[in-house]
């Protein structure tokens, strides 16, 4: 087991060498300077190589950690690992089709923080059916669903990063080659449309299958509060959006308020209960 242990501990800081070392070589040649330099390009292929050599170690360690031989466990840190994890995952498809560099300077950093956290608080079993197919489904949908909106959350304070330095007529390379504001908010309102319909289906299948899904009828505790406000806040800005308009510094201030109701919704309920009270759920 401690030989396990062992392997499983270099794998996380291979990941996470990968996630800060490409961090710091984006700083240094996207981020820094002036426009006037030149406008950087894309993920060049070995920066792309290297980027989904990390995702295979860091998606490796996740399966091993979440999915282990004594039974499935799960818990804060392994719930901040997963999302950035899957978070970057989405990226680096997405970055085929769109320039969306501006989050490698966001999300690698964190990635970087995110795949070690599971060495120091490794969660805890999970009490209920966990190997059935119904609840397996659920547990994507909501990995899903928290994933996209990591993203979403991600590419909203790149918006607000790039429309303040617009308005100051300083622009770094990086800022200076991504898409049209516009481009980008139509871009966040697809992930924010797609994230949003995973998770009603996450609180539909929660509500009415929870016996089925965690052995037990839905309680109305901390997690259950938040995840309906996130819901709320989420239907809010896209009702705003349709028959409103809503666009610019209101849906971004939307955005990052229903991420965070959802990011307390689990991860902050779990860390209460695994860190500050010590018990397990």
């Amino acid at each position: 087991m401690s030989q396990i242990l062992l392997h499983s501990m270099v794998f996380h800081f291979l990941a996470a060498a990968i996630y800060a070392g490409l961090s710091a070589r984006f700083w240094h040649t996207r981020w820094r300077g002036a426009v006037r330099e030149q406008r950087r390009p894309g993920l060049l292929p070995w920066e792309r190589a290297l980027l989904l050599a990390a995702l295979s170690i860091h998606g490796i360690t996740l399966a091993f950690e979440v999915f282990a031989p004594s039974g499935m466990r799960f818990g804060f840190s392994l719930a901040l690992s997963m999302m950035l994890w899957l978070a970057i995952v989405l990226y680096w498809i997405e970055s085929l089709y769109t320039r969306m560099e501006g989050l490698q300077m966001l999300g690698l950093p964190l990635a970087a923080v995110c795949v070690l956290l599971p060495g120091l608080f490794p969660g805890q079993p999970l009490h209920f059916n966990t190997d059935s197919i119904a609840f397996r489904t659920h547990f994507l949908i909501a990995m899903l669903a928290y994933s996209l909106f990591t993203l979403a959350a991600l590419h909203a304070l790149l918006m607000a990063a790039a429309e303040k330095h617009l308005h100051s007529g300083r622009l770094s390379p990086l800022l200076a080659s991504l898409p049209p504001l516009m481009t980008m908010e139509a871009l966040l309102f697809r992930l924010i449309h797609v994230g949003f319909v995973l998770l009603t289906l996450t609180l539909i299948s929660g509500v009415f299958f929870a016996e089925a899904l965690f052995g037990k009828a839905l309680t109305v505790d901390h997690k259950t509060v938040f995840a309906l406000i996130s819901w709320l806040i989420f239907a809010a800005l896209l009702l705003g959006r349709h028959l409103r308009g809503w666009r610019g510094r209101v849906a971004l201030r939307w955005t990052l308020a229903g991420f965070v109701a959802l990011l307390l919704a689990y991860v902050g309920s779990r860390f209460v209960i695994e860190v500050i009270l010590g018990r397990s759920v």
